[in-house]
């Protein structure tokens, strides 16, 4: 019995290639490997219960059910019974799953066909119901705004955009108290606006106990391609939040497993309107968090930051390549570099400028300093937050200057910057301590105004000082702004 795990994967590696790019596409799900399947159903406590209520949704062909019966099988669990509810929608994965299921004595198996929202939304949800266990690989696809799946879950109290939150949502709400979910999941929940129902949803009915990392975004699903970045997460139904347990390794092999604990308040931070789920990745405190000098918000010192309101297909019309008399610069992140900026960009494939007049007033803003940072980076790259300063000098007597959505810009209610200041925050965003601090709370590579907003910073007369100094000593090192960064805050 305690093989069957291993046949179970050996049926996935044989039946996945055959399931084309297509389908895999309109199902949003991708089979989960034994090894992750094994350590994800590790996650749950012991339990002392008579009857195990066993939820797999989105269940494929039973490699997490299967994980979890294994285990339940080796006399980790106190079951004398169990049922399982597995959910599978692809009739051919369904056969398997069924035929796997079969093979466990003592398990009283329920394989359902078709569409785990529209079954399970069709009457109205309970507080609570009576799954005492959900082990869950959910689909990755996004839910149209309009479609029948977002009709169904907001009748169920449940506002999300995505398969695979709508299937973690579900699962809480379908828990008994004290029901344990364990879910890989991709990790941009844990960050942005989109997300914002969907965590206080979850937060509302459960208490996070453990959180795991893959530090290498493709290795979880390797098989398949996937470049989401995962996490696996159990939660509680109903339980009293506590410390979180974080675990980390390198991939799907979980040789070089390591655990700390971290108390809630590191997780979220308790003024935290947006309820954003921070994951250490260390059990060290950061610079950041252990300075008392850097604790202002940007409302603080009277800065805002906001996404570049420029989304140049919106305004292809408007688009030059180089500069004419009735434009104006049009600045992308490729117009910025460590050496300073370069505008207008011969060659460059994006537009120079864009036109000036009632229809584009609107996106722009007056011609100044500004502190910038790239939106996308790639994971590979030396710093996650590339920051840059807008110098009105590079753009003559431009009078109104567009900013591309793939900026983020600091400014002050839309307009520019004192020149020291512009240059004090460039500077700050680019110590060492900063990077690391946004590395260990924010798996994606995108930088969003909304992380930038809820930083903490120093105060605007140490940025003024900073940007000064900077302003004097020309090109500088990372060594020199971490240390000049170390006197201003000690």
């Amino acid at each position: 019995m305690l093989q069957l795990l291993e046949h179970v994967d050996s049926v996935r590696r044989e039946v996945g290639p055959h399931i084309t790019q297509k389908r895999k596409s309109e199902f949003g799900q991708f089979m989960t490997p034994s090894s992750v399947a094994r350590f994800m159903a590790s996650l749950f406590p012991s339990s002392t219960l008579s009857t195990c209520r066993l939820l797999d949704a989105g269940a494929g062909v039973g490699a997490l059910s299967c994980a979890f019966l294994d285990r339940w099988s080796a006399g980790d669990f106190d079951f004398k019974s169990v049922e399982a509810f597995a959910y599978e929608i692809d009739d051919t994965l369904r056969d398997h799953l069924t035929q796997h299921l079969a093979l466990y004595k003592g398990v009283r198996p329920h394989v359902i066909a078709g569409d785990f929202i529209e079954l399970t939304t069709k009457e109205n949800l309970p507080d609570a119901g009576g799954y005492t266990h959900a082990i869950l690989n959910p689909p990755y696809k996004k839910i149209n705004s309009k479609s029948q799946h977002r009709l169904a879950l907001r009748q169920a109290g449940i506002e999300t955009g995505n398969l695979y939150s709508a299937f973690v949502a579900l699962a809480v709400a379908l828990a008994a108290p004290g029901g344990q979910i364990v879910a890989i999941i991709p990790r941009s929940f844990c960050n942005g606006p989109y997300y914002r129902a969907f965590r206080d949803f979850v937060r509302k009915r459960a208490a996070i106990r453990h959180i795991h990392l893959f530090k290498s975004r493709s290795k979880a699903f390797k098989d398949d391609d996937v470049l989401q970045e995962n996490i696996i997460i159990r939660l509680e139904r109903d339980g009293q939040q506590g410390p979180v347990t974080v675990s980390t390794s390198t991939d799907d092999s979980f040789i070089d497993l390591a655990t700390h604990e971290h108390q809630f308040d590191q997780v979220v931070f308790p003024d935290d309107p947006e309820c954003f789920i921070r994951v250490p990745s260390s059990p060290e405190m950061d610079t950041i968090a252990l300075s008392p000098s850097i604790c202002y918000s940007l409302a603080d010192l009277g800065i805002k930051v906001s996404t570049g309101p420029v989304v140049d297909f919106r305004l292809k019309e408007y688009l030059r390549s180089m500069p004419e008399s009735d434009t104006v610069p049009l600045l992308y992140p490729k117009h910025f570099s460590s050496s300073g900026t370069e505008w207008p960009k011969e060659g460059m494939k994006k537009p120079n400028a864009i036109q000036y007049n009632g229809d584009t007033k609107k996106w722009l803003y007056p011609n100044g300093f500004y502190c910038v940072v790239r939106r996308f980076s790639s994971k590979e790259e030396r710093r996650r937050i590339v920051a840059s300063v807008v110098d009105p000098a590079a753009f003559d007597d431009a009078p109104m200057l567009g900013f591309e959505n793939h900026l983020n810009v600091f400014h002050d209610n839309k307009r520019g910057l004192p020149q020291a200041l512009a240059h004090g925050m460039a500077i700050f965003l680019s110590t060492t301590a900063v990077d690391e601090n946004f590395r260990r709370f924010n798996g994606h590579t995108q930088v969003n105004a909304t992380d930038l907003k809820f930083m903490k910073y120093p105060s605007r007369d140490i940025l003024i000082v900073l940007g000064e100094w900077a302003m004097k000593n020309g090109k500088l090192t990372s060594a020199m702004i971490d240390k000049k960064m170390r006197i201003l805050t000690k």
